[in-house]
């Protein structure tokens, strides 16, 4: 990978973590919102619950959909040093692995509508 393309690279990276803090702060929340329910059976703070976690998980998606396609990227233009392609690889395999759990948490988190199942971001 060329120094621009690496620069720009780390550039969108620094948004990303950006993105990771108001998901963080959105858990925070989400948190405050499930020990309402959970205390006080308020179920207007449940629903606020299950949309907030809906959001921080189609947010992750986003995320880890650029993450696997840029590791996508690694394995279509080969490295001539194979413990870097195996890197490549790697993060390809990893990358697709936690996209995929992402999915799967939007999935309980639409389908379990009384959240009876802890899901956490992390």
């Amino acid at each position: 990978m060329d120094l621009k393309n690496r620069l720009k690279q780390i550039k969108i990276e620094n948004y990303i973590y950006i993105i990771y803090i108001g998901i963080i702060i959105l858990s925070f929340y989400a948190n405050k919102l499930e020990k309402e329910y959970l205390i006080y059976k308020n179920e207007q703070a449940k629903q606020k619950y299950r949309n907030i976690l809906i959001t921080i998980f189609v947010i992750a998606i986003l995320v880890y959909i650029y993450y696997t396609l840029d590791s996508y990227q690694g394995i279509k233009e080969p490295s001539e040093n194979p413990e870097i392609q195996k890197f490549n690889n790697l993060s390809f395999l990893a990358s697709s692995l936690v996209l995929i759990s992402c999915l799967i948490f939007l999935y309980i988190a639409y389908n379990d509508k009384d959240i009876n199942v802890e899901l956490a971001f992390s």
